[in-house]
Parts: structure tokens; sequence; C-alpha cells
């Protein structure tokens, strides 16, 4: 059987896989597969787990804060911030829970520091207008 090539690519890097036999992964729409000389194909993951198996060896999973997929000329590349990759399911899990974990506490520090500068800004914007009041 002949496989298709797989790019992963983030932020830091680049790895090239060969001969893989197929990818599952998700999008807005559900789960999806892909195989040797698919049709192309264009997609954004959602947050989660891709996985892709070369020949007959186990799965590779692909741990995605989301990411773009393009699949033309039998090479399936995979676009994305940053990946974590792994054999075993439970140890990519456990480090997407755990990523998982720390960017909801990243946003919500981003949120509470926008809500803190807004605060400022009506406050300046206040005192603004009372020292424009008081001169007329």
């Amino acid at each position: 059987m002949t496989g298709f090539m797989l790019d992963l690519q983030d932020a830091a890097h680049t790895e090239r896989m060969e001969n893989v036999a197929s990818f599952i992964g998700e999008d807005a729409s559900g789960s999806f597969g892909i195989q040797a000389w698919h049709e192309r194909f264009m997609t954004s993951l959602v947050f989660g787990l891709a996985r892709y198996r070369i020949a007959d060896r186990p799965w590779q999973y692909v741990a995605v804060p989301g990411a773009l997929v393009y699949f033309t000329d039998n090479v399936l590349t995979l676009s994305t911030r940053r990946y974590l990759r792994d054999e075993n399911f439970a140890q990519i899990t456990a480090l997407l829970d755990a990523q998982l974990v720390k960017e909801e506490e990243d946003l919500r520090g981003m949120k509470l520091s926008l809500q803190r500068m807004e605060e400022e800004m009506i406050k300046q914007l206040w005192q603004m207008s009372r020292g424009r009041t008081g001169a007329v």
C-alpha cells in the first residue's frame, strides 16, 4: 500500500513523516479521515487530538490547540502554533489536559488584566471630564 507524506509544522520546527497510511482529525463538522491520494482538502482542526498511522506501526497522537490542515499532491500539511506528539494515548491526554488548564488560566489572567485596564481608562476619563467641567 502506498502512503502519503505528513508534514507537522509549528512555530519552532517541522517534522516530516513518510508512508503515512491514514490520518484522523476533527474539525467543526466532526471527525474525518484521510488516506493516500485523497482529493485536495483543507480544514481547521479544533482543539484536541488528531492521530495518524505509519504502515503497521501503532497510532501516533498529535495534540493541537487548533490547526490548519491541507492535503494536496499526496502530502498532508498540518500547521499550528504548537503541537505535542506521542504514541502513548494516556500520556498525550494528560499533557493535553495540562495544556488546556494552562491556557484557561492564561485566558482568565488576560481577561482580568483587560478589565483592570478598562476600569483605569474609565477612571481617567471621568477625572478628565471633572477637571474640564470644574474649569468651565
